[in-house]
């Protein structure tokens, strides 16, 4: 039986789907400050275990991850962008990535929207929400969400896929479940409007098996995969 951190994590996914009785979601490994070897070795990992399945890779950072998309070009990495996104950085994430989890305002979905190369599929986009209304912290209020839903989806160069957050790293993990639950009802509420919006990305190291339980179709994990990042 394969053995390793990938290995042990799908396990922990699939049991947690399993007693929540709800399909397992997808894995976005997480990739900030890893260098492109511990990604290649990964993506082999990955292969091994998920014969024929895309891997899916997110990055903080349009800079650090364009180094790393031109080091593996053509190892079928689905990438990913989770942090946020400056404006200025709006045209090359459009050209980069995959999928942009971090849309939170209107500017970003025309900045998006018209620099997506027509050579490519629509950019797959989630909302990114601040669910718990924190202070300086990036993402949509939960009622901004139709609105902007609806400026997504009216962008043929765009995709709208669902909602991401990030919730509040409460020290209680039912606190964070309680964020967990409010973004499903979002997701449910969204869906009646837009049934391809079929993501729901949420969940970490530290709590994607309650994440999973709510509901989560794709969690995000690094450190559980990589262990505790370099310092600086």
């Amino acid at each position: 039986m394969p053995t390793g951190p990938l290995a042990r994590i799908l396990d922990s996914m699939e049991n947690a789907a399993a007693d929540a009785a709800r399909p397992a979601p997808r894995l976005v490994a997480v990739g900030k400050t890893r260098g492109v070897d511990e990604i290649a070795a990964l993506a082999a990992d990955w292969a091994r275990l998920r014969p024929g399945a895309t891997l899916a890779f997110g990055e903080n950072y349009v800079q650090e991850a364009a180094a790393k998309v031109a080091a593996l070009d053509g190892s079928g990495i689905e990438w990913h962008l989770i942090g946020h996104l400056q404006s200025n950085k709006a045209a090359q994430a459009a050209a980069l990535f995959d999928w942009v989890q971090s849309v939170d305002r209107p500017k970003l979905v025309t900045a998006l929207a018209a620099a997506r190369p027509e050579s490519r599929p629509p950019l797959n986009v989630l909302v990114q929400v601040n669910v718990d209304g924190e202070a300086g912290k990036h993402g949509c209020a939960p009622g901004d969400v139709p609105a902007l839903a609806a400026a997504i989806a009216a962008q043929p160069r765009l995709a709208l896929r669902g909602l991401m957050a990030i919730p509040e790293p409460h020290p209680d993990l039912s606190r964070r479940r309680e964020a967990f639950a409010a973004m499903r009802a979002l997701h449910e509420a969204l869906r009646a409007d837009h049934p391809g919006a079929d993501t729901l990305s949420m969940g970490m190291s530290g709590d994607y098996a309650e994440a999973i339980a709510e509901g989560a179709t794709m969690v995000r994990i690094g450190t559980a995969l990589f262990g505790p990042r370099p310092k600086a």
